[in-house]
């Protein structure tokens, strides 16, 4: 008899010690919390939706896409090509001076586009949902270097004024052996 009401009162005095070192919850400071925070939640959201309806909608995440197509007049040995760019993003995109390369498997030349009919038109302010088109005559560069008939393929590469690459094209312009 003795030994069960000493090992009930031993487990009886081990369980206050552990409910001793625990904290209990402070809901009302919580409830504090929350009935601060909802009016301020309340009053940045009802003024960034005034502005953005009273004003042009803010770009948050401005994301820059192009589509650009190099289009050439005939199957082989073309004497125009054709750079078309489309600004499908959501930003206004200021492009540079297209990066015209021949390419002949070994050998590169570039040539820097600056415009049409000895007038400069890059850098080009390209807007959203605007299409921009460039004749590229052939023939001038052909008369600059005779080799370049030689070369089998012609890429443009556009960037922006900052640096950053949209995007290149190329095309074939002769028949070649090897595949690039």
């Amino acid at each position: 008899m003795r030994r069960k009401l000493f090992f009930t009162q031993f487990l009886f005095i081990q369980t206050p010690l552990f409910a001793q070192n625990e904290i209990g919850p402070e809901g009302h400071k919580l409830v504090w919390l929350l009935i601060l925070l909802i009016p301020l939640f309340l009053y940045l959201s009802f003024k960034i939706f005034r502005k953005e309806k009273s004003s042009q909608k803010k770009i948050f995440l401005k994301h820059t896409k192009t589509e650009i197509s190099l289009v050439k007049d005939r199957l082989y040995y073309p004497d125009y090509l054709t750079l078309t760019i489309k600004n499908s993003g959501n930003t206004d995109v200021d492009i540079d001076q297209p990066l015209l390369i021949f390419d002949n498997f070994w050998m590169k030349r570039k040539f820097r586009l600056k415009g049409v009919n000895n007038s400069q038109i890059y850098p080009l302010y390209l807007e959203v949902g605007k299409i921009h088109q460039l004749q590229i005559d052939l023939n001038g560069f052909y008369r600059h270097d005779k080799k370049l008939k030689k070369y089998a393929k012609a890429k443009v590469i556009v960037e922006t004024v900052d640096g950053k690459r949209l995007g290149s094209k190329a095309v074939f312009l002769r028949k070649t052996l090897f595949k690039y």
